[in-house]
């Protein structure tokens, strides 16, 4: 069963997530600072993390960053709707997704079970995709759940690498930010597509040598974005 640690400093957000989450019957863990919810994921494996921005001692941002120092677990950061610039620091530090409040139980289950989806897939049943997907200096190996560039590994979120792997899949073909979004995130484009935009600069800082001019992960004007070979 997913171990899920939800951190929130206000005690009735993390009581209300835990019964919109209980019933699934996920093992569900508090948190209330980022500094508490960092070390707790030093001594418990999680398979997903809820993250408030606006947090004493630590905030989100900075405990997301310091998260994907050592680790890739599936980060969804707890937002209110006047932190638009927040939410976009937060996911190019490696945050997977965020969910606004006030929340929406539908929503917010529909979002843990996608992350929760993603993360399953990279973690188990290898055999249903093997071999290796090369473009490039980039070599994706399905099997072990990798990416190198360059033979050098690039450490890659759940969400980073699905997108990756569906590009790499599809060369030269070109996905729009809609159908990307509903690809990788399984669940309908309902006006979160701006993540995708983030999550490919995101993607193109770790592929990419210089990312402001891609070989790669090119971007097709009113369209959407492909990969290419880097020739």
């Amino acid at each position: 069963m997913y171990n899920i640690l939800i951190c929130d400093d206000q005690p009735d957000i993390v009581n209300a997530l835990k019964i919109y989450l209980a019933p699934e019957g996920y093992n569900l863990f508090e948190a209330y600072t980022g500094r508490q919810a960092l070390e707790m994921l030093k001594k418990q494996d999680f398979h997903l993390i809820l993250l408030d921005i606006m947090m004493p001692e630590m905030d989100g941002i900075t405990a997301t960053a310091k998260i994907r120092e050592f680790s890739n677990v599936p980060i969804i950061l707890l937002t209110a709707k006047s932190e638009t610039e927040d939410k976009v620091l937060g996911l190019n530090m490696g945050a997977d997704d965020y969910i606004t409040k006030p929340f929406v139980p539908v929503e917010v289950l529909a979002r843990v079970r996608s992350q929760l989806r993603r993360y399953a897939h990279l973690g188990s049943h290898p055999e249903q995709q093997p071999g290796t997907l090369t473009i490039g200096a980039i070599t994706l190996d399905d099997r072990t759940k990798t990416v190198t560039v360059d033979g050098e590994p690039v450490s890659l979120t759940p969400t980073e690498y699905a997108i990756l792997h569906l590009l790499m899949a599809n060369p030269g073909k070109v996905y729009s930010t809609k159908a990307l979004y509903e690809a990788v995130w399984q669940e309908a484009a309902l006006g979160s597509e701006g993540a995708v935009a983030v999550h490919i600069r995101h993607l193109r800082e770790k592929i990419e040598i210089n990312p402001s001019d891609p070989r790669y992960l090119k971007v097709v004007w009113g369209q959407g974005y492909k990969i290419e070979g880097g020739n």
